[in-house]
């Protein structure tokens, strides 16, 4: 596509269109007035450098240094001087110590009845009472406003009586097999001394954190000696019974006959132990292992397991000619190579006493 343009002489007049001739004369005429067009151009150019010349000019009456500038200085005045916000007061401290206290109190009563209450259910009943205030004493430690310098402690011990308050709830026991006390529980519990840890931080800071911590015990590891007969009926039989304990806990195995206990036999890990003089009869044969052996209950109280072996044990004694035949047997607890007993576990209230 070729482009056409319309060309002007410089500073002339326009140039003659082709095809028209043009008429020279030889006279003088006065000189054509500027079209309008023209003036409204040479106008808005004039604006134009008038504008320019003001922008050039108000930089630099800002950064004159002799007083031009005095607009610039006052507007600078004006912000230096408009009030700076205040800083937020901090929370009064002897208003968090009266807080600290009434969360505390209730609290501290509760874990005292602890202390008061024998094992069992008034034991239960005061852990679940002192579980209840530690949670509340959590809830209002957290949402109330703390010193600067006491928010880090304030949030370790919230941490710390929520976690108290669920060993409290945990270590209740139920009284049955296998029940560990609740003061050892707590005895091996981390959030007693992680209150502690929490309550120590604070008072260095002037804030008083006293919680009475309830008494524990440490755990016990009760034994009877390897072969003792917990309990021992009527024996007058010619039958034996041997028992391997191959297991990483101490064991009783328990023979009864119906609902009545023959007798019961103290096996300690790594042990053999063996009972004579066993009347004829068939048995069913219980065992339960576990750490702590707690007489009165007839039980251990830790790492416990209740099992019986599925076939019973039969003794027989025979007069035979030249003498008299009866029945040896071997019970190994723990699993063996080619071993041909099998066992079932049986629930804690079912084992025999």
């Amino acid at each position: 596509m070729r482009t056409y343009t319309s060309a002007r002489a410089a500073g002339g007049a326009p140039s003659a269109r082709h095809g028209r001739p043009t008429h020279h004369q030889e006279r003088s005429a006065p000189a054509p007035l500027p079209r309008q067009g023209r003036r409204r151009r040479t106008t808005h150019r004039a604006a134009s450098l008038a504008a320019a010349a003001l922008a050039l000019a108000l930089p630099l009456s800002a950064c004159s240094s002799d007083g031009a500038g005095g607009a610039s200085a006052a507007d600078s005045s004006a912000a230096g001087s408009a009030p700076s916000p205040s800083p937020t007061p901090t929370v009064d401290r002897a208003a968090y110590r009266h807080t600290l206290s009434g969360a505390l109190g209730p609290l501290n009563s509760a874990l005292r009845a602890v202390d008061r209450a024998g094992e069992g259910g008034a034991l239960n009943t005061a852990l679940d009472t002192a579980s209840s205030r530690a949670d509340a004493a959590a809830d209002t430690l957290q949402m109330t406003a703390t010193p600067d310098d006491a928010s880090p402690g304030n949030s370790q011990l919230v941490s710390a009586l929520r976690a108290l308050g669920q060993d409290l709830k945990s270590a209740g026991g139920d009284g049955g097999r296998c029940a560990t006390s609740p003061r050892v529980a707590l005895g091996s519990a981390q959030s007693p001394q992680s209150v502690q840890a929490a309550g120590r931080a604070l008072t260095a800071l002037g804030y008083d954190t006293s919680v009475h911590l309830p008494r524990t015990q440490p755990a016990q590891h009760r034994r009877l000696t390897n072969g003792t007969l917990v309990r021992d009926g009527s024996r007058g039989g010619l039958g034996r019974l041997t028992v391997k304990n191959g297991t990483a806990r101490d064991a009783v195995v328990t023979l009864t006959r119906g609902k009545r206990t023959a007798f019961s036999l103290y096996v300690r890990h790594g042990s053999d132990a063996t009972v004579r003089s066993v009347n004829s009869g068939s048995y069913t044969v219980y065992f339960t292992t576990g750490e702590d052996w707690n007489g009165p209950k007839s039980s251990f109280t830790r790492e416990c397991s209740f099992e019986k072996f599925d076939d019973r044990a039969n003794f027989k004694t025979v007069r035979v000619t030249g003498g008299t035949r009866y029945t040896v047997l071997t019970f190994t607890l723990n699993k063996v190579f080619g071993g041909n007993a099998s066992t079932s576990t049986v629930p804690a209230a079912e084992f025999p006493s």
